[in-house]
């Protein structure tokens, strides 16, 4: 056995400078960093902090307007604010703790208050431009990796005032990142819904709102699929949208000072209590919570003083109190539902009863489930002492504080080989697994009941903890590993049927992934590729050359424990299920998992001959 280093003295001790402390320790700032296949990775995060200074720019009232570029690797940023303070430009995206918005009257309700934004980007990018115009003078500076490269002197300009940053994320840190632009559109449309009259213009095409949260759950919500029109109720600092709908799950969008808070917080859990209590006043009856709320969709934004988030990526509030001598959060929001959505319902008597409609047709639902509910957690306790479906891991997203938490991952395999060779190559800290037993049952059209009735499904939604929703789910991303053939096509289709018919809120957030395993595997004496395609082949076999042995992977059952820990570890690329703006989940799940019409059976004579990219054509 070694022996320990006993060495401990003054040399052991180091002081880094910021801008090498954010580099060494980047999810202290910016939270996981990851290659862009999950909407909160650290790229998004970068583009965000740029993005906020021109938002709290608009909000004080200067700047209509914010034109955004991003290509493959570059982001452009230029709003027509104020501009930075030519004598403090390097400053401002250098030096930590530098910033404007520790005055509270230059930025009463901003996002970012701790002065670290930009200065992260800076440090995390390979090369970082900033250029500030103010007042027919123009100052600019660059950077490689925080590093200071060019101090331009002050020039005259005939541009109009603000404020342009250009950065290209360090690839050294953000390995084979690529930028998706759905993730992309969908920040730019949240910025657009909280800023009415701020025209954004994103790679070529403007984005506006002039309804603010009722756009939102309009484009969010299908109309169709609506039990009463859009209720839109808006304060001097709080604007909410809210409206029930007939999908199982509560749908939620949640933001403060602008932030679109994907964790909810202190505000959002204000909001569904504070709906609960004005509707049980309102009908004078003690409904259930649950029965109230199941199926809602609602949006609430709202502007505090000084807010506290509870990471430095703000994606929950941890604030009690709307500014230093306000109101609580609680008390405050409590309050303005009362008042404005009782008015509301007292003067909307259609509206009024629909609702109760919904909540009513929820309680029997609810009551119809409760002896086979209680009955289905009874075998899922006693399953989960004897069967080895789930191996688990030691760091789980609602449950551990951990920044490594944000990568805790459930793969959902089929058969024992494939979840032999995951579990044995898994990282034990965040990476659990769950091993199908055959295909799972096609549930379209069914009650929930039958996710307590059959055995696979109860078992799987008890490991991820999501029964009550997303508040206790377990793992940030989950993960449908399997075969690239028509069988694990087949059963991809189940489970993200599974999931859409009972739990959509675990797709709308962002949390279902499909992973990607190589088709073939290309190798000589000296060299090893791995393929995901045929084209990736034929370049492999160019590169080696000489007839390289080449493998195709007929299932995962196939890859070995050694080669598996290539592909689900820092290499795993991931392919996240989205859902967008115009995709209406019935009308999907009908026409592919329902009966078989004539146009589906063409789709799949159209589609078998690329059938493993059959799931991103029908839920891209």
């Amino acid at each position: 056995m070694a022996e320990l280093d006993h060495n401990y003295n003054e040399d052991s001790i180091r002081s880094l400078e910021p801008r090498e402390h954010i580099r060494l320790r980047p999810g202290m700032y910016i939270g996981k960093l990851g290659d862009g296949s999950s909407a909160d990775d650290g790229i998004y995060i970068l583009v965000k902090e740029v993005i906020d200074n021109s938002i709290d720019e608009h909000v004080m009232g200067f700047g209509k307007t914010i034109e955004i570029k991003i290509s493959d690797h570059k982001v452009q940023v230029r709003d027509y604010g104020r501009g930075i303070p030519l004598g403090k430009v390097i400053d401002c995206v250098s030096k930590i703790n530098t910033g404007g918005k520790y005055d509270s009257k230059a930025f009463q309700k901003s996002v970012g208050l701790n002065g670290v934004g930009t200065k992260a980007v800076n440090a995390l990018s390979s090369h970082f431009r900033i250029q500030s115009v103010r007042d027919g003078q123009m100052k600019a500076a660059e950077f490689e990796r925080g590093v200071l490269t060019l101090d331009s002197n002050l020039q005259e300009t005939s541009q109009r005032n603000g404020t342009l940053t250009v950065f290209t994320p360090d690839d050294t840190i953000f390995k084979n990142f690529q930028f998706n632009l759905d993730y992309l559109e969908n920040q730019v449309w949240n910025y657009a819904y909280l800023n009415s009259g701020l025209t954004i213009n994103f790679n070529g095409k403007k984005y506006f709102s002039e309804n603010g949260l009722l756009d939102l759950l309009r484009n969010k919500a299908d109309e169709e699929n609506m039990r009463y029109p859009i209720i839109h109720l808006k304060g001097t600092d709080i604007e909410l949208a809210l409206t029930h709908g007939n999908d199982y799950g509560e749908e939620y969008y949640s933001f403060v000072n602008g932030q679109y808070t994907t964790m909810g917080g202190t505000h959002l859990a204000a909001f569904r209590e504070a709906v609960v209590k004005t509707v049980r006043e309102h009908y004078k009856k003690d409904y259930d919570a649950a029965d109230i709320r199941a199926s809602i969709i609602g949006a609430i934004s709202l502007r505090v003083q000084e807010p506290v988030f509870e990471s430095q990526t703000k994606t929950k509030l941890g604030s009690i109190d709307m500014g230093p001598d306000g109101p609580t959060v609680r008390g405050y929001i409590n309050d303005f539902v009362r008042e404005h959505l009782d008015n509301y319902l007292h003067k909307n008597p259609a509206t009024a009863e629909a609702l109760k409609k919904r909540i009513e047709q929820s309680e029997r639902e609810r009551k119809d489930m409760a002896g086979v509910k209680k009955l289905a957690n009874q075998r899922a306790k006693k399953a989960n002492l004897h069967n080895r479906k789930l191996r688990d891991c030691r760091l789980h997203f609602n449950e551990d504080k951990h920044e490594n938490s944000l990568l805790s991952t459930l793969f959902i395999t089929e058969g024992d080989s494939a979840s032999g060779s995951i579990t044995k190559s898994r990282n034990v800290d965040t990476e659990a697994v769950f091993s199908l037993r055959g295909k799972p049952l096609n549930c379209f059209g069914l009650k929930k009941k039958v996710v307590y009735e059959n055995e696979e499904f109860n078992l799987l939604q008890h490991a991820l903890n999501i029964e009550e929703g997303l508040e206790g789910l377990r793992y940030n991303r989950v993960v449908i590993a399997t075969d690239a053939d028509v069988d694990g096509m087949h059963i991809r289709l189940l489970l993200l049927t599974f999931f859409l018919q009972f739990f959509p809120d675990l797709v709308r957030n962002g949390h279902v992934y499909i992973l990607e395993t190589p088709l073939f595997r290309v190798r000589n004496k000296k060299e090893t590729i791995y393929c995901y395609n045929e084209t990736e082949k034929q370049e492999a076999m160019n590169k080696l050359g000489k007839k390289p042995e080449i493998t195709r992977f007929k299932g995962l059952g196939e890859i070995s424990p050694d080669e598996f820990g290539k592909f689900i570890g820092e290499n795993i690329k991931l392919k996240p299920v989205i859902l967008h703006k115009d995709t209406t989940i019935q009308k999907i799940l009908s026409y592919y998992m329902g009966k078989n019409t004539p146009d589906r059976q063409q789709f799949i004579i159209d589609n078998l001959k690329i059938e493993k990219d059959i799931v991103e054509e029908v839920y891209a």
